[in-house]
């Protein structure tokens, strides 16, 4: 059910208890995370925090702890499935779940007891009525000439609850025969147990379902697609218990800004709540004139700014961050010796010096630097690119160091997706979470100079599949495979690293394509994951558009195409559009995915 009071239904009922935090592993749930340790560090509240990738490490890591906890806290995970049915927790368990992830499984939803959202009402939800997912429509034609009396609410609660455990018995038989069976190999008798438990198929369980409701939840669980985000749900709770701070407000906007890297949002949702953080700013950040002499020279001061939309270009050379930007190097179609003589004639129409441009921007002259952006833009509009400048937030420590709040999703993503074998998955989650405290700057840097190397990796890769044309049309969508050997393909096998680089392949094909029909396609792509294992990762992405509302259907297309042709397929990640496949049975499946969108 819906939390409609979070400070008494969520925080003072955890406040006096021991709770276990589940975090998933992207910027914003980083960032929600601190706020909510901030808060309980206010309070003393007990917690255990653990970090989570997948929903098999999920399971994994509830079955090891549901003996010591009872109220349980998933930040960015959870929302999307049926949590009951993939945790199996004991009745007083408690989960409050904190995610972006839409649309909002409908047994969650209903469910009053152990299942409880932190999710803002105002974000378009849509979620079915309750008569019209659960009801017998045997009864309904029955009672359809009575009276309906006090006790229908109650009975179709129980019709409800009767559903979910005749579900459940069925799983754990099916699970059961399986282990009995040992027809298949251990690794894919999991892999297809796995992803028969997230998400039966209509054709599986919803069976049970009877035709008019299967339609209406097919409408709407079709599409995948984001809220607002949890980092900004944490901090409007921090504020309503007037405990809010300037790191948690800047944390707040940091998470906001990951969803507009990664495109995960539109640019309305995104320009309007940078709107409302951009009141909390003004408050948290006014400052009288004769109040300024009183201040540290270390204080922290957050500003609202009109800036480019250029990558770490604060850090680096306005050169590189020309030629690493997606937005820039789409325009300019920088793979091609073409793309490179307009970027020459850019830098010549703003009168910028060569030797200054290839420089780091810190040592560029000061008189360069002081009208740089509206030079910039100036030229930007003649060369077609219009959005040259966008409405962002910066953070200044002291008078030494200043980053704009894509600078820290950069680096903070870049830490969590390292590819260095010096650390688990767990070491680089705790090194990205401790880059976002102001006391380890130096950790900041270091991801700042990670994801320097992960763009240039990601433009190289980009040039590299445009120029010997692996994005190839497949119909209804664009393909593209990343084969082994590639150069930086490592970098390109976690989930979220191989997704901003499909979106930055989309939008460069899209620029570079003369086919009409070509740019109104979504994108298909995979990457290798584990040569040793012989599997693949594959992402959906939908198709690039001006009115685009980022709603993705590769989800169910994915969960459909593998269950007619019986791929091996695992959905392990919280995003339903990302899947792990065995690499043998990707032809049978794109096949099956041809013909499902077609």
């Amino acid at each position: 059910m819906f939390v409609s009071d979070f400070r008494k239904e969520f925080y003072e009922v955890v406040q006096s208890q021991r709770v276990l935090l589940f975090v998933a592993s992207d910027v914003d749930a980083l960032c929600a995370c601190k706020i909510l340790q901030a808060l309980f560090q206010c309070d003393h509240v007990q917690y255990t925090l653990v970090p989570v990738s997948g929903w098999q490490e999920l399971e994994t890591a509830f079955l090891e702890h549901k003996e010591q906890f009872r109220y349980f806290i998933l930040i960015n995970c959870g929302a999307n499935v049926d949590l009951l049915d993939i945790l199996q927790p004991d009745e007083d368990t408690i989960f409050f779940v904190c995610d972006t992830h839409r649309p909002v499984n409908v047994i969650n939803v209903y469910n009053n007891t152990q299942i409880k959202l932190l999710i803002k009402q105002d974000d378009d939800l849509e979620v079915p009525a309750y008569e019209d997912i659960f009801r017998d429509e045997e009864e309904d034609e029955e009672h359809s000439g009575n009276d309906s009396d006090g006790s229908e609410p109650s009975e179709k609660r129980t019709r409800l609850e009767e559903e979910i455990v005749e579900q459940t018995m069925r799983r754990r038989q099916r699970r059961e025969w399986e282990a009995r069976s040992g027809s298949e190999s251990e690794p894919v008798a999991a892999a297809l147990e796995k992803s028969s438990r997230l998400f039966p198929g209509p054709m599986s369980d919803r069976t049970a379902l009877r035709s008019p409701r299967r339609d209406i939840l097919f409408d709407y669980e079709q599409y995948e697609y984001h809220g607002t985000s949890s980092a900004m749900v944490m901090f409007e709770l921090a504020w309503m218990l007037s405990k809010d701070l300037n790191d948690m407000l800047w944390w707040a906007i940091v998470g906001l800004t990951d969803q507009w890297v990664q495109d995960k949002i539109t640019q309305m949702k995104y320009v309007t709540d940078v709107g409302v953080l951009q009141r909390h700013v003004s408050r948290h950040n006014h400052r009288n004139e004769d109040e300024e002499n009183t201040l540290s020279v270390d204080c922290t001061r957050i500003s609202f700014e009109y800036d480019l939309r250029l990558a770490l270009y604060q850090h680096w050379s306005l050169h590189d961050s020309l030629c690493n930007t997606s937005y820039t190097a789409a325009r300019f179609k920088l793979w091609s010796v073409h793309g490179q003589k307009r970027l020459q004639e850019f830098l010549a129409d703003m009168g910028l010096p060569l030797k200054q441009v290839k420089q780091k921007f810190q040592a560029m002259d000061i008189s360069l630097k002081e009208n740089l952006r509206e030079m910039i833009e100036e030229s930007a509009n003649k060369f077609g690119m219009k959005d040259m400048r966008m409405q962002t937030f910066s953070i200044h420590f002291g008078f030494k160091h200043k980053f704009l709040a894509s600078d820290v999703v950069f680096a903070t993503m870049s830490l969590m997706e390292s590819p260095e074998k010096d650390g688990s998955g767990t070491d680089h989650f705790i090194q990205a979470l401790d880059s976002l405290s102001r006391s380890n700057l130096d950790k900041l840097y270091h991801g700042l100079e990670l994801a320097k190397k992960q763009l240039r990796a990601t433009q190289q890769t980009i040039a590299s599949c445009l120029c010997t044309n692996l994005v190839i049309s497949q119909g209804p969508f664009l393909y593209c495979s990343l084969m082994e050997g590639t150069p930086d393909v490592m970098l390109f096998s976690r989930p979220a690293s191989l997704s901003l680089l499909s979106k930055h392949l989309l939008k460069s094909f899209v620029c570079s394509t003369k086919n009409r029909r070509c740019k109104l396609l979504p994108l298909v792509m995979a990457a290798p994951l584990s040569v040793e294992h012989g599997t693949v990762t594959v992402v959906g992405i939908p198709p690039e558009t001006d009115s685009s509302d980022r709603k993705n259907f590769f989800g169910r297309a994915f969960e459909k195409a593998a269950e007619s042709t019986s791929s091996r397929m695992l959905h392990n990640h919280f995003d339903l559009s990302v899947i792990e496949l065995k690499a043998e049975d990707r032809s049978k499946f794109l096949d099956a995915l041809v013909s499902l969108l077609s």
